[in-house]
Protein backbone atom coordinates (compact mmCIF):
# COMPACT_ATOMS: atom_id res chain seq x y z
CA UNK A 1 0.00 0.00 0.00
CA UNK A 2 1.48 3.44 -1.11
CA UNK A 3 -0.14 6.12 0.35
CA UNK A 4 -0.70 9.60 -1.75
CA UNK A 5 -0.30 11.98 0.91
CA UNK A 6 3.68 10.52 1.17
CA UNK A 7 5.16 10.33 -2.23
CA UNK A 8 4.67 14.48 -2.34
CA UNK A 9 7.55 16.41 -3.67
CA UNK A 10 10.24 16.65 -0.78
CA UNK A 11 8.80 13.73 1.04
CA UNK A 12 11.50 11.29 2.07
CA UNK A 13 10.16 7.72 2.87
CA UNK A 14 9.57 3.91 1.78
CA UNK A 15 6.33 4.48 0.17
CA UNK A 16 8.82 7.21 -2.74
CA UNK A 17 10.70 4.00 -3.39
CA UNK A 18 8.34 2.21 -4.44
CA UNK A 19 6.95 4.63 -6.51
CA UNK A 20 10.75 5.11 -7.45
CA UNK A 21 10.77 2.00 -8.44
CA UNK A 22 7.55 1.54 -10.46
CA UNK A 23 8.95 4.27 -12.66
CA UNK A 24 11.84 2.78 -13.63
CA UNK A 25 10.38 -0.36 -13.96
CA UNK A 26 8.13 1.26 -16.55
CA UNK A 27 11.20 2.59 -18.27
CA UNK A 28 11.51 6.31 -16.89
CA UNK A 29 15.25 6.94 -15.90
CA UNK A 30 16.01 8.14 -12.31
CA UNK A 31 20.01 8.94 -12.37
CA UNK A 32 20.42 8.43 -8.67
CA UNK A 33 18.23 5.59 -8.19
CA UNK A 34 16.03 4.54 -5.59
CA UNK A 35 16.70 6.67 -3.03
CA UNK A 36 13.55 7.34 -0.97
CA UNK A 37 13.55 10.73 -1.62
CA UNK A 38 10.71 12.82 -4.32
CA UNK A 39 13.81 14.93 -5.66
CA UNK A 40 13.70 16.81 -9.05
CA UNK A 41 14.70 13.40 -10.77
CA UNK A 42 11.68 11.43 -9.64
CA UNK A 43 9.14 14.49 -10.03
CA UNK A 44 10.64 14.76 -14.63
CA UNK A 45 10.03 10.45 -14.09
CA UNK A 46 6.73 10.99 -12.91
CA UNK A 47 5.81 13.41 -15.15
CA UNK A 48 6.97 11.51 -18.55
CA UNK A 49 4.50 8.75 -16.73
CA UNK A 50 2.15 10.88 -16.93
CA UNK A 51 2.43 11.82 -19.95
CA UNK A 52 2.73 7.68 -21.03
CA UNK A 53 -0.75 8.06 -19.32
CA UNK A 54 -2.42 10.50 -21.36
CA UNK A 55 -1.90 13.34 -19.86
CA UNK A 56 -0.86 16.56 -20.88
CA UNK A 57 0.44 20.34 -19.89
CA UNK A 58 -0.37 21.27 -15.96
CA UNK A 59 -1.93 17.83 -15.13
CA UNK A 60 1.33 16.44 -16.29
CA UNK A 61 3.84 18.35 -13.90
CA UNK A 62 4.92 15.10 -11.87
CA UNK A 63 3.24 15.83 -8.47
CA UNK A 64 1.27 12.54 -8.02
CA UNK A 65 -2.92 12.27 -8.20
CA UNK A 66 -5.04 10.24 -7.26
CA UNK A 67 -5.97 8.91 -10.72
CA UNK A 68 -2.13 8.54 -11.93
CA UNK A 69 -0.40 6.75 -8.97
CA UNK A 70 -3.40 4.06 -8.82
CA UNK A 71 -2.65 3.67 -12.59
CA UNK A 72 1.03 3.29 -11.97
CA UNK A 73 -0.17 1.11 -8.77
CA UNK A 74 -2.24 -1.18 -11.33
CA UNK A 75 0.68 -1.59 -13.69
CA UNK A 76 3.25 -2.63 -10.79
CA UNK A 77 1.52 -4.46 -7.89
CA UNK A 78 0.93 -1.73 -5.58
CA UNK A 79 -2.29 -0.53 -3.92
CA UNK A 80 -2.70 3.60 -3.54
CA UNK A 81 -4.48 5.01 -0.78
CA UNK A 82 -5.72 8.12 -1.56
CA UNK A 83 -8.27 8.89 1.44
CA UNK A 84 -5.79 11.35 2.98
CA UNK A 85 -4.71 14.45 1.05
CA UNK A 86 -1.20 15.76 0.97
CA UNK A 87 -0.33 16.70 4.42
CA UNK A 88 1.22 19.93 3.48
CA UNK A 89 -2.26 21.34 1.53
CA UNK A 90 -4.43 23.81 2.18
CA UNK A 91 -3.43 24.60 5.96
CA UNK A 92 -2.69 21.66 7.35
CA UNK A 93 -1.37 22.62 11.01
CA UNK A 94 -4.72 24.91 11.35
CA UNK A 95 -4.27 27.52 14.23
CA UNK A 96 -7.09 29.30 16.19
CA UNK A 97 -7.10 33.60 16.01
CA UNK A 98 -5.95 33.07 19.44
CA UNK A 99 -3.16 30.70 19.23
CA UNK A 100 -1.25 33.11 16.84
CA UNK A 101 2.03 34.92 18.36
CA UNK A 102 3.11 38.43 17.48
CA UNK A 103 6.72 37.99 18.37
CA UNK A 104 9.30 38.93 15.86
CA UNK A 105 12.24 36.19 15.85
CA UNK A 106 14.65 38.90 13.49
CA UNK A 107 14.65 36.63 10.26
CA UNK A 108 17.50 38.01 7.93
CA UNK A 109 15.97 40.65 5.30
CA UNK A 110 17.11 41.19 1.55
CA UNK A 111 16.80 39.17 -1.42
CA UNK A 112 18.77 36.56 -0.59
CA UNK A 113 17.72 35.92 2.34
CA UNK A 114 14.10 35.86 0.77
CA UNK A 115 15.53 33.15 -1.47
CA UNK A 116 16.56 30.72 1.45
CA UNK A 117 13.48 30.89 3.47
CA UNK A 118 11.53 30.42 0.43
CA UNK A 119 13.42 27.26 -0.57
CA UNK A 120 12.56 25.89 3.36
CA UNK A 121 9.15 26.68 2.58
CA UNK A 122 8.79 24.71 -0.27
CA UNK A 123 10.24 21.36 1.00
CA UNK A 124 7.78 21.94 3.82
CA UNK A 125 4.73 21.92 1.92
CA UNK A 126 5.93 19.90 -1.27
CA UNK A 127 6.27 22.85 -3.86
CA UNK A 128 8.76 22.93 -6.35
CA UNK A 129 11.37 25.82 -5.96
CA UNK A 130 11.60 25.87 -9.35
CA UNK A 131 8.07 27.82 -9.59
CA UNK A 132 8.29 28.71 -5.42
CA UNK A 133 11.07 30.21 -4.63
CA UNK A 134 10.62 33.34 -7.78
CA UNK A 135 7.09 33.43 -7.02
CA UNK A 136 7.47 33.90 -2.94
CA UNK A 137 10.65 36.42 -3.63
CA UNK A 138 8.83 38.27 -6.23
CA UNK A 139 5.85 38.85 -3.31
CA UNK A 140 8.01 39.78 -0.84
CA UNK A 141 10.09 42.54 -2.63
CA UNK A 142 6.44 43.60 -3.52
CA UNK A 143 4.75 43.28 0.02
CA UNK A 144 7.75 44.07 2.63
CA UNK A 145 10.86 45.03 0.30
CA UNK A 146 12.15 41.74 1.14
CA UNK A 147 10.95 41.80 5.17
CA UNK A 148 12.56 45.18 5.70
CA UNK A 149 11.87 45.76 9.22
CA UNK A 150 9.98 49.16 8.04
CA UNK A 151 7.71 47.22 6.36
CA UNK A 152 7.18 43.66 8.43
CA UNK A 153 3.57 45.68 9.82
CA UNK A 154 1.11 47.85 8.07
CA UNK A 155 -1.04 50.18 10.51
CA UNK A 156 -2.26 52.01 7.82
CA UNK A 157 -4.88 50.00 5.16
CA UNK A 158 -8.03 48.85 6.19
CA UNK A 159 -6.98 45.77 8.05
CA UNK A 160 -5.43 48.20 10.76
CA UNK A 161 -8.10 47.55 13.44
CA UNK A 162 -8.46 45.07 16.37
CA UNK A 163 -6.92 44.82 19.78
CA UNK A 164 -3.89 45.92 20.64
CA UNK A 165 -1.38 42.44 20.59
CA UNK A 166 1.88 42.09 22.00
CA UNK A 167 3.66 43.45 19.43
CA UNK A 168 1.95 47.22 20.12
CA UNK A 169 -0.46 47.24 17.08
CA UNK A 170 -3.76 46.06 15.91
CA UNK A 171 -4.87 42.68 15.73
CA UNK A 172 -5.84 42.04 12.24
CA UNK A 173 -2.79 44.28 10.64
CA UNK A 174 -0.67 42.30 8.03
CA UNK A 175 2.50 41.01 9.03
CA UNK A 176 5.57 39.50 7.54
CA UNK A 177 7.24 39.36 4.63
CA UNK A 178 3.88 38.53 2.81
CA UNK A 179 1.97 40.33 4.45
CA UNK A 180 -0.69 38.00 6.18
CA UNK A 181 -3.68 38.71 7.92
CA UNK A 182 -3.02 37.27 11.35
CA UNK A 183 -6.66 35.04 10.50
CA UNK A 184 -5.46 34.36 7.04
CA UNK A 185 -2.12 32.90 8.87
CA UNK A 186 -4.05 30.75 11.62
CA UNK A 187 -6.62 29.35 9.12
CA UNK A 188 -3.54 27.91 6.63
CA UNK A 189 -0.71 27.54 8.74
CA UNK A 190 1.53 24.32 7.88
CA UNK A 191 1.91 21.90 10.70
CA UNK A 192 5.26 22.79 12.55
CA UNK A 193 6.23 26.12 11.52
CA UNK A 194 6.58 28.97 14.20
CA UNK A 195 3.09 30.42 15.38
CA UNK A 196 3.96 34.02 14.50
CA UNK A 197 3.81 35.67 11.34
CA UNK A 198 6.36 37.48 11.56
CA UNK A 199 8.40 34.20 10.56
CA UNK A 200 9.62 33.94 7.34
CA UNK A 201 9.47 30.25 6.73
CA UNK A 202 5.89 30.36 8.38
CA UNK A 203 4.73 33.76 7.04
CA UNK A 204 5.51 31.77 3.09
CA UNK A 205 4.00 28.08 4.06
CA UNK A 206 0.78 29.89 4.94
CA UNK A 207 0.87 32.35 1.80
CA UNK A 208 1.82 28.59 -0.15
CA UNK A 209 -1.10 27.08 1.51
CA UNK A 210 -3.56 30.04 1.30
CA UNK A 211 -2.88 30.56 -2.64
CA UNK A 212 -3.58 26.86 -3.30
CA UNK A 213 -7.29 27.20 -1.37
CA UNK A 214 -7.86 30.53 -2.97
CA UNK A 215 -6.15 30.78 -6.32
CA UNK A 216 -6.14 27.05 -7.09
CA UNK A 217 -2.38 26.99 -7.40
CA UNK A 218 -1.70 23.31 -8.25
CA UNK A 219 0.62 21.17 -5.40
CA UNK A 220 3.98 22.05 -7.88
CA UNK A 221 3.35 25.72 -8.25
CA UNK A 222 3.37 25.90 -12.33
CA UNK A 223 0.86 28.05 -12.20
CA UNK A 224 1.91 30.68 -9.35
CA UNK A 225 2.71 33.17 -11.59
CA UNK A 226 -0.21 33.14 -13.73
CA UNK A 227 -2.62 32.66 -11.02
CA UNK A 228 -1.28 34.96 -8.68
CA UNK A 229 -0.63 38.53 -10.10
CA UNK A 230 1.76 39.82 -7.19
CA UNK A 231 3.61 36.63 -7.78
CA UNK A 232 4.48 37.75 -11.33
CA UNK A 233 7.72 39.50 -12.27
CA UNK A 234 6.35 40.56 -15.38
CA UNK A 235 2.88 41.95 -14.17
CA UNK A 236 2.20 45.12 -12.38
CA UNK A 237 1.68 44.49 -8.39
CA UNK A 238 -1.61 43.83 -7.37
CA UNK A 239 -3.30 42.32 -4.10
CA UNK A 240 -4.07 39.09 -3.16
Amino acid sequence: MVALASVQFGSSNDDVRTVQRALIARGHGIAAGVTGSFDLQTKDAYAAEQRAQGYTGSDADGIPGCKSLTELGRQCGFTVDCTTAPAARNGAGKLSLSQVTFNDPGDDSGRTAMETYAKKACELTGMDAQFGVPALVTITGRESSYNDRRWRVNTTDINAHGARMADGHPQNCSRGATQCIPSTFATYHQAGTATTPYDVVADMCATINYVRARYNVSQSGSNFASRVQQADPNRSPRGY
